[in-house]
């Protein structure tokens, strides 16, 4: 029987408009073993051939070193220039990590500028390509699904801008763009911060344009929500089970904590809770990790949740004091109820970007980026504009049936070349 998320796939692939391209018959596309004529239209195109060969490089946070490499060598061999701006030196424990900057000759700081980032989530999950239809009738070759980890998020959206910006360039040798893929996006940004903190971020800014790549479904992103983490600790007294009123639940204390942490978005901010945005809607709110206890006959002396929040209006600092004020509240000034927020400059506000290019639906988005770890100097007197868009779309990204359509990706090319054309 074929795997649930593989119809789930044959889904994503019909759903996607029919175009002129050459229609196959699905039938004969199984019978040689392995799919041999999905093969041959990814080998055909060296924008399919690219974004296969970097998927299949497995490049979870932490261990982007392989596929930064091959990155850094294809653009070298297409006559760009190309730097690489090492975030992390390599040592006995830990690779070597850095980010890609590639740009037309001397031109180091461009007008416009695209970035995405080169890391994924774990786990790997191999490239793997799957015909739309199980029935053996026709289907565009726009409709092939290619299936992975990173096939969406954001190896589409690298591919894609790669392939845009050597376009723009066979047919403008002279346009002002360059290329930034960042490590660490999926985790802390630590990629996109470190460029933000170096020599190739002036003040004030060269950066007419930035575009990040993201997967947005084709879309123009106004805006999507910030984000920060947080970390509910509770102490308690170990006993035995069997004698309970000998110690403290440190668990029994945190979950009514917990549970009305949990309600904050759904109360309103007058009353409490999280600030709202007409544009981005609620602030959400996720329990993600509870750990806590040693054994079930133990009265557990230790619990902790980790927490994350999605700001659709306000600052961190704005939620972070509607947290303290709500664990107060329920705790009633319990010393062994602990927020940990870390350090005071985590956390993002809503992020906003520009839509002004004709010809694109505008949508806004509830992740997170890159782009709130870039920091624009000089703003107020020297506007930047900033688009967010990609192929693909987040919610397959993060999950075991992420997958992209053929379509999908090459209609990408062309959707970033429109916006590298009207930034310059």
């Amino acid at each position: 029987m074929k795997p649930d998320y593989l119809f789930g796939l044959a889904a994503l692939a019909r759903s996607v408009l029919a175009s002129d391209q050459q229609p196959l018959r699905a039938a004969q596309l199984h019978e040689t073993g392995p799919e041999p004529r999905l093969d041959q239209v990814i080998a055909s195109s060296p924008l399919l051939s690219f974004h296969r060969d970097i998927v299949e490089i497995a490049s979870v946070t932490e261990n982007e070193k392989t596929v930064g490499d091959f990155i850094l060598e294809f653009l070298a061999a297409q006559n760009l220039t190309v730097e690489k701006q090492i975030v992390t030196p390599e040592t006995k424990d830990q690779k070597e990590r850095f980010n890609i900057y590639a740009y037309v000759g001397k031109n180091r700081y461009p007008d416009v500028l695209l970035t995405s980032h080169i890391d994924t989530v774990p786990p790997f999950i191999p490239y793997s390509l799957h015909s739309p239809q199980t029935d053996g009738s026709l289907f565009d070759r726009n409709d092939l699904v290619i299936a992975g980890r990173g096939t969406v998020d954001a190896k589409a959206s690298v591919a894609a801008i790669i392939f845009a910006a050597l376009e723009t360039l066979r047919d403008n040798p002279d346009a002002s763009i360059g290329l930034l893929f960042d490590v660490g996006e999926e985790r802390d940004g630590v990629g996109m911060k470190h460029f933000s903190n170096s020599d190739l971020n002036l003040k004030p800014p060269t950066y007419r344009s930035i575009i990040f790549g993201e997967p947005t479904e084709l879309n123009l992103v106004a805006g999507h929500k910030g984000s920060m983490k947080f970390t509910l600790v509770s102490r308690g007294k170990a006993a035995h089970s069997g004698y309970p009123w000998l110690g403290e639940s440190a668990i029994s204390a945190i979950l009514p904590v917990l549970s009305h942490l949990d309600s904050l978005p759904n109360i309103l901010p007058q009353d409490g809770g999280f600030p709202r945005s007409e544009r981005l809607g609620q602030s959400t709110l996720n329990i993600g990790q509870i750990s806590g206890g040693v054994a079930a006959n133990v009265v557990p002396a230790y619990a902790e949740a980790t927490i994350s929040v999605r700001i659709a209006e306000g600052s961190p600092e704005d939620i972070r004091e509607i947290i303290r004020k709500a664990v107060d509240s329920v705790s009633e000034g319990d010393q062994n109820i602990d927020l940990e927020f870390g350090h005071p400059q985590t956390g993002t506000g809503p992020q906003y970007f520009d839509v002004d290019v004709d010809g694109f639906d505008v949508i806004t988005v509830n992740y997170g980026t890159d782009a709130a770890s870039l920091h624009i100097h000089n703003q107020s007197s020297q506007k930047v504009q900033r688009y967010l868009y990609g192929p693909g779309s987040i919610h397959v990204a993060h999950a075991d049936n992420e997958a992209i359509t053929v379509g999908e990706l090459e209609e990408a090319v062309q959707g970033y070349k429109r916006l590298i054309s009207a930034s310059l």
